[in-house]
């Protein structure tokens, strides 16, 4: 379930404003800021939103608006208080405001300046924001929004069924294969460096072909012990491989795991 979304949905009024999710693709894991135009009267738990930002066409002279479920909608979160300034820090799951939406992912590294990159694990890219564009996602609790959502704490991964309870052990600078469970990215193994251990059996790892958005640095993420594994020794296929053949392929700066289905000549 994506940061904020609710289990049950709101009842709201003509001209309210709202945040929209979308499962579309590209689009999952943000939410746009709207207004409410009318509720649809044959369908209550439908709403007609116009978006704040989004237009209907490259030429920006009309807003769009859309038919939507209750569910895709929230109220917007309480201003901070003043009093209380948020102190972002490494780790911190965020919603970061990007491509006139507010984008959730997590902060990988904090630069001078004020400024923390953060990590889209949607689009796997890493940009740097500033920290006026950064928030905390607020939960809400029986219409009402509850404190600041729990930061996950570097040393608590998260839960992981697939992982057994005995993982190996990596050592920092170890050159290591890393797998995802991300969609588009199943059955892939990237090459990576072990930056750091990070709790009991998580790692900071920096990828060796993956790079942030804007291609200045390698992309570093924090990964599970058992989506780790040592890179392979080089063998030599004295036969060569035939059909029906589970091998790994190195397409798009990856490994995929696959099966031979055709012997072709090139």
């Amino acid at each position: 379930m994506l940061l904020g979304v609710l289990p049950i949905p709101f009842l709201f009024g003509v001209k309210i404003d709202v945040e929209v999710s979308s499962d579309d693709p590209g689009f999952r894991g943000s939410w746009f800021v709207g207004t409410v135009i009318r509720r649809e009267a044959k369908n209550p738990n439908r709403y007609v939103v116009e978006y704040d930002q989004l237009y209907e066409d490259e030429s920006g002279e009309k807003l769009l608006q859309e038919t939507l479920d209750s569910i895709q909608l929230r109220p917007p979160p309480p201003p901070p208080e003043k009093k209380k300034k948020v102190q972002f820090k490494f780790g911190d799951e965020v919603e970061a405001f990007h491509s006139d939406g507010w984008w959730e992912g997590a902060i990988t590294a904090e630069h001078s300046g004020g400024k923390f990159a953060m990590f889209f694990r949607g689009s796997k890219e890493q940009i740097v924001f500033k920290e006026k564009d950064l928030r905390l996602p607020v939960q809400w609790v029986k219409g009402k929004p509850s404190k600041v959502a729990k930061r996950e704490s570097s040393s608590e991964p998260k839960a992981d069924s697939n992982c057994p309870k005995e993982v190996m052990k990596f050592t920092q600078g170890m050159q290591v294969e890393v797998t995802t469970d991300d969609d588009g990215f199943k059955g892939a193994w990237f090459a990576a460096t072990i930056i750091e251990p990070s709790g009991e059996d998580e790692y900071l790892i920096e990828y060796k072909t993956l790079t942030n958005d804007d291609d200045t640095e390698f992309l570093r993420e924090y990964i599970r012990a058992c989506n780790i594994r040592p890179c392979p020794p080089e063998i030599i296929v004295v036969d060569g491989f035939k059909v029906m053949d589970e091998v790994d392929a190195y397409y798009n700066e990856g490994w995929w795991v696959g099966v031979i289905a055709k012997d072709s000549k090139v």
